[in-house]
């Protein structure tokens, strides 16, 4: 009894090695399968954005910073526009007060990393965003946040041609503002030179004595002297004259004496003539 126990264990022990055997066997088989997979498999890139990017930040800094967790590819930072670096560069000048040279560095407003590998660049941005970007405690950038954003089916072509474009907007914009500028200059000029002309032309109407010349209404006298120059015109005006000044005299007459009128005064004449 004892040695058919101590038989029918051997025998277990023989077929579960055997199993064993087996298992080991498939696994070595499926491991290079699986090597040659990961082989076949091409390593898509992934691009992070940096929506914040602190003073004095550089590219050199992020690479540092962010090659611990993965291989780092190609870096771009958007240095900030002209008008605003002149207007922080005088700030600066004039917080010094012209006694040294302002020390004004160039800083960015925004970034764009891109990883070998899309998978660290998934990862990268979901642990490091909302974290202190400086580890240390002496770092300047200790107390600035991590902005990133996983852009997703994003190449750096795309990058590429997203730069091209705003550069294009950025001339166009620059060439309709200058036009415009130009329109306005002209327009200025335009004005100024119809300016001086009224004024030339005021000079010229006024006399040599600086008087202003204007056309004045003509006066009786005038008008008489005018009607008398004409042909035939003497006699009518001496016409005129008498007929006047013989109405202001019967008139003068007829208020001292009481008379009824020029007619009235006309007959008494020469009822006493006839008497």
């Amino acid at each position: 009894m004892e040695a058919e126990g101590s038989g029918k264990e051997s025998a277990e022990r023989e077929t579960v090695e055997g199993r064993d055997r087996e298992l080991e066997a498939e696994e070595e088989q499926e491991e290079p399968e699986e090597a040659a997979g990961s082989a076949k498999k091409r390593v898509v890139p992934g691009i992070v954005y940096l929506g914040h990017i602190p003073p004095r930040f550089r590219p050199l800094h992020l690479r540092n910073l962010l090659s611990a967790y993965g291989e780092v590819g190609r870096v771009f930072f958007q240095p900030e526009d002209g008008f605003v670096r002149r207007k922080k560069k005088a700030a600066a000048a004039s917080a010094a007060g012209g006694k040294k040279r302002p020390k004004y560095s160039k800083d960015y407003t925004e970034g764009w990393v891109e990883f070998r590998d899309k998978r660290v660049a998934k990862r990268v941005a979901a642990s490091l965003h909302n974290t202190p970007m400086g580890t240390r405690r002496r770092s300047p950038f200790r107390y600035d946040l991590w902005n990133l954003k996983y852009l997703h089916r994003f190449t750096w072509s795309h990058l590429s041609e997203h730069l091209a474009f705003e550069r294009q907007v950025r001339r166009q914009r620059l060439r309709a503002e200058v036009a415009q500028a130009k329109r306005e200059t002209d327009f200025y000029l335009r004005s100024v030179e119809r300016g001086q002309r009224f004024l030339a032309a005021d000079r010229d109407s006024a006399g040599r004595d600086g008087s202003w010349a204007f056309a004045q209404r003509p006066t009786e006298q005038e008008l008489r002297a005018r009607k008398a120059a004409r042909p035939g015109g003497r006699a009518r005006a001496r016409l005129a004259n008498a007929q006047d000044q013989a109405r202001s005299n019967r008139g003068l007459l007829a208020k001292i004496f009481g008379a009824p009128g020029p007619s009235g005064s006309m007959e008494q004449p020469s009822l006493g003539r006839d008497a």
